[in-house]
């Protein structure tokens, strides 16, 4: 796949939760889905920021502190091309391996989500009981799933 980077121009407000800073477009990002982290700048510099986007609404959250001086903002959303985890991380293949069950028998999609899947964790609690639920579903090593 070739990497390139889309440069998107967004607006939206803020907002804050019990983990910090929100910041909520005014529109969906249709399309861009997939994307688990981007980079914003809002004429500060660019900075890593996680994307979410639900039924009617992305949400980016700042994987760094930053500070946004009004309510709301613009900005430009640079998305990477290509540049989502291929490989499986160590933590998953060693509960896998531990509990003898078969990450090969993954298709390519299937791993595709399951490392997407892992990779939207936000804290090492919910990283931990992702694992744990992508282990569980994995067919037993030389069988099915028990």
């Amino acid at each position: 796949m070739t990497r390139t980077t889309e440069h998107l121009p967004i607006h939206g407000t803020t907002r804050h939760d019990e983990h910090g800073l929100l910041l909520v477009l005014d529109r969906r990002l249709d399309g861009h889905d997939t994307f688990l982290s981007g980079r914003l700048d809002l004429g500060q510099g660019p900075t890593a920021v996680r994307i979410i986007t639900l039924d009617d609404v992305t949400v980016l959250r700042p994987m760094e502190t930053i500070e946004v001086p009004t309510l709301a903002w613009a900005g430009t959303l640079h998305l990477p091309h290509g540049l989502r985890p291929r490989s499986v991380p160590g933590d998953l293949a060693d509960a896998a391996q531990t509990s003898q069950r078969d990450l090969d028998a993954l298709d390519a999609a299937e791993l595709r989500y399951a490392l997407t899947f892992l990779g939207e964790a936000t804290t090492e609690q919910i990283r931990t009981a992702r694992v744990e639920a992508i282990v569980s579903a994995l067919p037993a090593v030389g069988g099915d799933a028990a």
